[in-house]
């Protein structure tokens, strides 16, 4: 394939954007590559400027579960354009959002709206703060949150792409209000709550990691969390901003069974624009301003456009329920073929998948339940690999660290050929 364009395109974006993007890892960086610029996408496609195409993995980096350009939503985000782009004013759509949010998600009893996952995930930390009355918060390794000040420890994502997982900018003062334990282990959790419980404002993660590539809970891990914010009056968050609404309608807590406090949103909430939201026990959320004391605010929350666009993905799939269950078979179809090609190569490499999450880690592990094993991934192999599929036309995540998306609009040829593809990329690499 040629990239020729996209390579010209990036030279000039780097005279007037930092590194040439507007979100780290978009930069190749890690795969030893200049990005390639999207000109337009449909369905399971997605089209640059050089008039390539390809099969796509990234969804947005996870909203586009209905495919690119549902035709539904650019329906609905037209009409909705047409009245109006901004209003600064409730509206009866913002509304009726939160009554679809809270009937999906059975943890959710009141939703406040917001403009990204960052800012849902900085005013839960705030709001389980102001509830609490106490400062310090555990996180994971490898867990992103968002670059907010607190989640900046240890960072998954862009962060761990790049070998930076603790930014300059983060004072001291912020860092040593949060404390880290390692994913999967809770007795790293135990020892903290033992030393600083009665401190301990909440606890927040990732109930399945993908930004560390995507590692599942050991079962009774979050059981065991959940009780330790019962004991000492945490606040349990679950950060599924990926996760919400991509495992299951009511995301990834009802298909594990554990109900956190709060849980934040993003993504596929917004249909492919920008929104987010975070929510739960409406004696918690009642702290927020103007009903309480816990100040948070925005110009565009709630915005029309987002609203529509994310209130019509929703509907589809809390009325169409059989699409999860074709998502689990065609997910499970490109988990098949995956792990057929690595035994047939006997090709040392883990894939992870639940519902429609999926990485493929270049490890030598038997498994990759822990960040310690995320890190033992072979990052120059992933960069090899990822620059074979591209040229095959097949467009995965930048960094070995990410999750990938399987989306509604992909079809069985669509997996079959990128089955294919892998097994000769990986041929390649041995």
């Amino acid at each position: 394939m040629n990239f020729n364009k996209s390579t010209a395109a990036y030279q000039e974006a780097l005279e007037c954007i930092p590194g040439g993007v507007n979100s780290p890892v978009r930069a190749f960086k890690s795969v030893d590559n200049d990005p390639v610029f999207i000109e337009k996408a449909l369905g399971s496609k997605v089209y640059d400027i050089d008039g390539n195409d390809f099969i796509d993995y990234v969804a947005s980096w996870g909203p586009m579960i209905l495919g690119h350009a549902r035709p539904e939503v650019i329906q609905a985000v037209q009409k909705m354009a047409v009245s109006g782009t901004s209003f600064g004013a409730p509206t009866l759509l913002e509304t009726r959002m939160a009554h679809l949010i809270i009937e999906m998600v059975s943890s959710i009893e009141s939703v406040r709206m917001v403009n990204s996952g960052t800012e849902a995930t900085m005013s839960a930390l705030r709001l389980a703060r102001g509830y609490t009355g106490r400062n310090l918060v555990v996180k994971f390794e490898g867990c992103y949150h968002g670059h907010g000040d607190s989640f900046l420890i240890k960072a998954g994502s862009g962060a761990l792409t790049f070998g930076t997982p603790n930014s300059p900018g983060v004072t001291p003062e912020t860092a040593k209000n949060t404390l880290t334990a390692s994913f999967n282990d809770l007795n790293s959790v135990e020892q903290l709550f033992n030393q600083y419980g009665n401190d301990i404002a909440a606890v927040i993660l990732e109930p399945v990691t993908g930004n560390m590539g995507v590692v599942v809970p050991d079962e009774g891990f979050l059981k065991g969390l959940r009780m330790l914010c019962n004991q000492y009056n945490s606040v349990l968050i679950f950060d599924e901003v990926m996760t919400g609404f991509r495992l299951a309608r009511g995301g990834a807590q009802e298909v594990l069974g554990i109900d956190p406090d709060l849980t934040t949103l993003g993504k596929i909430i917004g249909g492919g624009l920008p929104v987010g939201a975070f929510g739960g026990k409406k004696e918690i959320m009642e702290m927020l301003s103007p009903t309480g004391p816990v100040y948070q605010a925005g110009t565009l929350s709630g915005n029309p456009l987002a609203m529509i666009a994310g209130y019509t993905t929703l509907s589809i799939l809390n009325n169409q329920p059989d699409i999860y269950i074709e998502l689990e078979k065609i997910s499970q179809r490109l988990e098949e073929g995956i792990n057929y090609n690595l035994k047939k190569l006997n090709f040392p490499a883990v894939f992870n998948r639940i519902g429609s999450m999926f990485t493929l880690f270049f490890t030598d592990q038997a498994a990759v339940k822990s960040f310690n094993d995320v890190l033992t991934s072979d990052t120059n192999k992933f960069a090899r690999y990822f620059n074979e599929t591209l040229q095959d036309g097949i467009y995965i995540a930048p960094s070995q660290f990410e999750a990938g998306f399987v989306s509604s609009a992909h079809t069985e040829k669509d997996i079959q050929y990128t089955i294919e593809k892998n097994y000769e990329a990986l041929k390649k690499l041995l």
